[in-house]
């Protein structure tokens, strides 16, 4: 195999990421970025490096409106794209109208994630080059909630920025992981145009087992909270944020989908060749683990804690990071401030800096599912719901989630019924649904236009880790003993989420519930608390749902506004004709047809 030359190769890593670079990288032909310019043995500061680096973090991706222009949830059954006439990403991906030759390259996106693993190893090959003259403090000194007083490490910066970089490449691989299942594993080399590139996918057990040793072995090469220039690195991972990753990881790999109802029964590359319960355990253990090391069990009350915890305010985890020091988010993307995510899913019917193209619309599917404020399902519930009166005494979180008719934003109350203010027929096209996400967005229901706050894409958080642990303990072996840990993870949720404590203290969750039933409860509540950050899509595959959950017809509701009252009827808008295959993505033909070696997903040979 050759190994990198020293011009450059490192152009095609750099000459796509201006956005990420220096005017010094764009002054420079690409011809001339070599090894020894970017990785510099007299460049002790390491300027060309970090940037380098910085480059790579800006392929990850931003989750906001990423997928033609809509929210990958938009592709599941919690939302539909008011763009539905012009046939987007989201409805082929909705619909699987798709083959090997013909992809959605806004979620398919094996050559890009490969190109970032290829930039990740150049880094990692060649950052010890730098001669670095400064460490850093993997934690500064602080005083734990035992009242202890804790050191800070101190760490050299190369091992800190090679660290990050397997990270960043582990993650890469996890975006081809749960998309096509195992993949080919280049370790640390960077292929020349001239090398044999037929390489043989690893199976999905490998691909797991490797993602898993990279985190261990990184762990403690990682920057560790509270950070000394939290400001300046807060987007960078941390210890903490990699056994979040970890956590994520061993519950996919123990997900059906991949553990016992597999696409093919012995098909190494599509998950696991049998059926393994102690998956589950595992998954338990790691998720346990980072809550047991990193979390506090309760709504954040003070904001001088050391350790990741819930936000009292469900609607500030997004946009007051910074203004508040919260640590319920464990690793994101910044995306700076503005009112991007306003203007482009916020309601219809306003203008000027109220001005929003309502692009992403929730189904009557997701709101279903938000349950009433006692905790309880529909029909079990000590209040009776209203079909007439739908959004009355529900899970709070809902208000955060969606926009409905009466809703209160921008000092209006909104009509969002077909031909209503909020949904005009003039705009060229109809909500179908009649619902607007409001997840992400600041509290603009008294504002009277939308003003800067932070834009931030959360890849972990608090939430999820405590979510990953009551689904894995549920399914595990242990789950009886394990139980009452169950219950106390979910409970800060719905706790903060308003709903109701109940006489027994447990916002709901009866202890008491099969696996079957608490199963049921986990799945929903990671619906309704995770909604449209990127989980319902690969839930429902993992857990190999999609099946039947697509046997229903996506519904909206349609709203009657007359001059007495509103009458709410829930309508059927679009309806998916679900295949088995499309649990996975297909290998491009591209890569099929050039490499002899590459086996396809099953039922993909179109």
């Amino acid at each position: 195999m050759k190994s990198i030359k020293n011009t450059i190769l490192l152009a095609g890593a750099l000459f796509a990421l201006t956005t990420a670079c220096t005017d010094d990288y764009e002054s420079l032909p690409v011809d001339q970025y070599t090894v020894e310019y970017v990785f510099s043995e007299t460049d002790s500061a390491g300027v060309q490096a970090v940037r380098f680096l910085n480059a790579i973090y800006s392929t990850l991706p931003n989750g906001y409106n990423r997928v033609g222009s809509d929210f990958l949830d938009a592709a599941s059954d919690d939302a539909v794209s008011l763009y539905m006439d012009a046939d987007p990403d989201v409805l082929r991906l909705q619909t699987g109208r798709y083959t090997a030759s013909n992809q959605v390259s806004s979620n398919m996106n094996w050559a890009t994630w490969y190109a970032s693993i290829r930039r990740c190893n150049i880094f990692i090959n060649n950052i010890d080059r730098v001669p670095f003259n400064t460490t850093y403090i993997n934690s500064k000194e602080y005083t734990d909630d035992d009242g202890n007083v804790v050191q800070g490490e101190t760490r050299p910066m190369g091992s800190s920025y090679k660290a990050e970089a397997r990270f960043l490449r582990a993650f890469f691989y996890f975006q081809l992981l749960e998309r096509y299942g195992g993949v080919p594993l280049v370790g640390d080399l960077v292929f020349d145009i001239n090398d044999n590139m037929e390489l043989p996918r690893n199976t999905f057990e490998q691909c797991v087992d490797y993602i898993v040793s990279e985190l261990d072995d990184i762990q403690d090469s990682l920057r560790s909270l509270p950070m000394r220039d939290a400001t300046a690195f807060a987007h960078v991972p941390t210890k903490q944020a990699c056994l979040a990753f970890k956590a994520r990881v061993l519950l996919y790999a123990a997900s059906p989908l991949f553990n016992g109802q597999t696409l093919q029964q012995g098909n190494p590359y599509v998950g696991y060749t049998d059926y393994d319960p102690s998956r589950w355990d595992k998954a338990a253990d790691v998720a346990w683990e980072f809550i047991d090391k990193y979390g506090v069990l309760s709504t954040r009350t003070s904001m001088n804690r050391n350790k990741f915890q819930l936000m009292a305010n469900f609607r500030n985890v997004f946009s007051s990071y910074f203004s508040t020091d919260t640590r319920e988010i464990i690793f994101f993307r910044n995306n700076g401030n503005g009112t991007s995510i306003e203007r482009a899913n916020g309601p219809l019917g306003f203008s000027g800096n109220k001005l929003g193209n309502g692009r992403t619309n929730p189904t009557q599917n997701l709101v279903d599912a938000f349950v009433m404020k006692d905790g309880k399902p529909r029909g079990q519930s000590a209040y009776t719901y209203d079909p007439q009166h739908p959004y009355d005494n529900r899970d709070p979180r809902l208000e955060y989630t969606v926009l409905h008719q009466g809703s209160q934003w921008l000092n209006t109350q909104l009509d969002t019924y077909q031909g209503g203010t909020n949904n005009p027929a003039g705009s060229g096209r109809f909500n179908q649904t009649s619902y607007y996400m409001c997840k992400f967005m600041s509290d603009f229901s008294n504002s009277t236009e939308y003003s800067n706050h932070n834009e931030l894409w959360p890849y972990f958080r608090f939430a999820e880790v405590l979510l990953n642990y009551a689904e894995a303990a549920n399914e595990s072996s242990q789950r009886d003993a394990y139980m009452d840990n169950i219950i106390n993870v979910l409970i800060p949720i719905r706790h903060r989420a308003g709903i109701e404590p109940g006489a027994d203290k447990r916002y709901g969750l009866d202890p008491t519930m099969t696996r079957e039933q608490m199963r049921e409860v986990i799945h929903n509540e990671r619906r309704c608390e995770l909604a449209f950050e990127e989980h319902r899509y690969y839930d429902i595959r993992r857990w190999r749902e999609a099946e039947t959950i697509f046997q229903q017809p996506l519904q909206g509701m349609q709203v009657v506004k007359g001059t007495q009252q509103t009458a709410y009827t829930p309508i059927d808008i679009l309806t998916v004709n679900w295949s088995d295959k499309m649990y996975l993505y297909p290998i491009p033909y591209t890569e099929v047809n050039k490499n002899s070696n590459m086996v396809q997903n099953p039922n993909w040979n179109d």
